[in-house]
């Protein structure tokens, strides 16, 4: 099946196309707080050298959280208004998938670090979620981890034995494990948000 997904959840910013059985991808570390303004231009940057139309998409694809919200708010909304121009499926991805999806087996522990000694955390074994998306504080994730065989994350954190894997290569990966989850209803693409934002949590 051939496709467009994006992921603009974190810091990093990934495109990716397949067309035929060709697979295009961009990614960038450090995207930062700027994929309002570069994700467009990547995004027709990478269509142009593979050669592929919104029309040759059999589906859209975004990653939908764990992360920046306003991140996740950019990439939803975009692969929306796609599929609503184009009237193709879409199909949802989380955080954790890109991450845990470069593991083929055994117990493995997707983990996001959101900063102030909180974590985004969700389990998995071979594959599938044993331990549903979560916002956990350092202590808890330390005792959660001892019952993991690997850690997996995108970047190293201080205090943890990690595997920094590629979010590029499990957002293809997770892709292929979940076409049948691809839907013609656009309103099941939401974002998956943990918890709340700063500016919910201060009021």
């Amino acid at each position: 099946m051939n496709y467009l997904a994006i992921d603009t959840s974190g810091k990093n910013l990934t495109v990716i196309i397949k067309k035929g059985e060709v697979i295009h991808k961009f990614h960038d570390d450090e995207c930062g707080i700027n994929h309002s303004v570069r994700l467009m231009p990547k995004v027709e940057e990478l269509m142009e050298k593979a050669g592929f139309t919104l029309s040759d998409a059999d589906f859209f694809c975004a990653v939908t959280g764990a992360g920046s919200f306003t991140g996740i708010r950019i990439g939803v909304a975009t692969v929306k208004a796609l599929c609503f121009a184009t009237g193709k499926p879409t199909l949802a991805v989380t955080s954790f998938d890109t991450l845990a999806y470069n593991e083929k087996d055994g117990k493995v522990l997707a983990l996001i670090d959101a900063k102030h000694n909180g974590f985004y955390a969700c389990g998995y074994e071979n594959g599938k979620v044993i331990f549903n998306p979560a916002y956990l504080m350092r202590d808890a994730v330390e005792q959660l981890a001892s019952e993991y065989d690997k850690i997996v994350s995108f970047e190293e954190i201080n205090g943890f034995n990690i595997k920094v894997v590629s979010v590029a290569d499990g957002l293809i990966n997770a892709i292929d494990k979940k076409t049948e989850e691809i839907s013609s209803d656009i309103e099941t693409l939401t974002p998956l948000y943990v918890r709340k934002s700063q500016a919910e949590e201060g009021r």
